[in-house]
């Protein structure tokens, strides 16, 4: 009874997640993908009220959908990579390999599961050795989510997106792996372990879920971000505004005038050094005041304005392309490339040709 209840409410919670995250923003892909996820979720968490453990007044069967209820739960993985590419990878194009790969398991998993429906046949030869691929894959789909998660943080600037990185995201992805691991990699299924894991699992999601629900709810005067950012902020005064010291004016002559963004490998802790502040000031600044999201794209910015000027410059035609990538602060011919194409719309062959013309 114990197991249904939790069941019911981490069905409930999430569902009610994808409800609140659709209502903010319906047309935001990160909003749509989240509801994917969630109702995923909820089939994961229906399908394991199939088992025979499960008491016969609770037990649910879905007959001949199946199949469709169990390609659902493992499309969980790389949907939330996608979530989290969407969220913290910004202005980026999804890699059109990572969608095949997706596209590809979802099909496999689909495919196996009928035949295994049809045939009785499961875990024999080569749909063994092809299930072990596709969780294998399922795996790596969450290490890259995890791996998009953390990679970002230092240069994230949006504060409650920094937490959210950490108190979400980093658990959604911690408890997703463990669950694939440990459900396809350790425990065989049917057996006692295999169920006690599903339990451990329906109460991870539930607190989970729950706990999500009640950060998304924002009070009049506290907010679990704030909390956070309090514990790990003790330094920093609620009154306190990163222009009150320091003003665009200032950092234009200190960063633009000064050609501090051509060091390579410059990081936000490394210029709050340099100029004297704060990081988190500084962090708070950019943010709020020059509207970047995140360090790095700030630093395309005045990387890129300055590499066209001396592009669009005819006394400079013999200039290499590398040479003046590496003279405003990119370590390689590549990431320069990807900036410049971002922002202009064209390469700095192209760029160049066209100002020259």
């Amino acid at each position: 009874m114990l197991l249904f209840t939790a069941q019911i409410v981490a069905i409930l919670s999430v569902l009610l997640l994808a409800v609140g995250y659709l209502k903010a923003d319906f047309r935001a892909s990160s909003a749509r993908v989240f509801a994917l996820i969630a109702l995923c979720v909820a089939l994961y968490l229906m399908s394991g009220m199939t088992g025979p453990n499960i008491a016969a007044e609770y037990r649910l069967d879905f007959g001949r959908w199946q199949p469709l209820i169990g390609v659902t739960s493992s499309s969980i993985s790389g949907l939330f990579m996608f979530y989290c590419f969407l969220i913290f990878q910004e202005a980026r194009r999804f890699p059109l390999v990572l969608a095949g790969a997706f596209l590809t398991q979802v099909c496999a998993e689909f495919t196996l599961m009928i035949l295994a429906s049809q045939t009785g046949i499961q875990g024999a030869g080569l749909l063994s050795n092809i299930a072990l691929v596709l969780d294998l894959m399922q795996l790596g789909f969450v290490v890259l989510a995890i791996y998009w998660t953390l990679s970002g943080w230092r240069a994230d600037l949006v504060e409650d997106r920094r937490v959210f990185r950490w108190f979400v995201i980093g658990v959604q992805g911690a408890l997703i792996f463990f669950v694939l691991f440990l459900e396809n990699f350790v425990f065989d299924g049917g057996t006692q372990a295999f169920v006690r894991v599903q339990a451990i699992t329906v109460y991870s999601i539930a607190a989970l879920a729950l706990g999500m629900l009640l950060v998304s709810m924002k009070f009049d005067y506290v907010s679990l971000s704030q909390a956070i950012r309090k514990v790990t902020e003790r330094e920093v005064l609620p009154a306190e505004s990163a222009k009150a010291s320091f003003d665009i004016a200032g950092f234009n002559v200190a960063f633009r005038e000064g050609y501090l963004y051509r060091e390579a490998g410059l990081t936000i802790a490394v210029l709050a050094t340099k100029l004297g502040l704060p990081e988190y000031k500084l962090r708070a600044f950019i943010h709020q005041e020059l509207g970047f999201r995140n360090f790095n794209a700030m630093l395309h910015v005045y990387r890129v304005a300055e590499a066209s000027e001396i592009l669009a410059d005819p006394k400079k035609v013999s200039l290499p392309v590398l040479t003046i990538a590496l003279s405003v602060g990119y370590q390689s011919i590549t990431p320069f490339n990807n900036a410049f194409r971002a922002l202009k719309g064209m390469t700095p062959s192209e760029f160049r040709k066209q100002a020259l013309d």
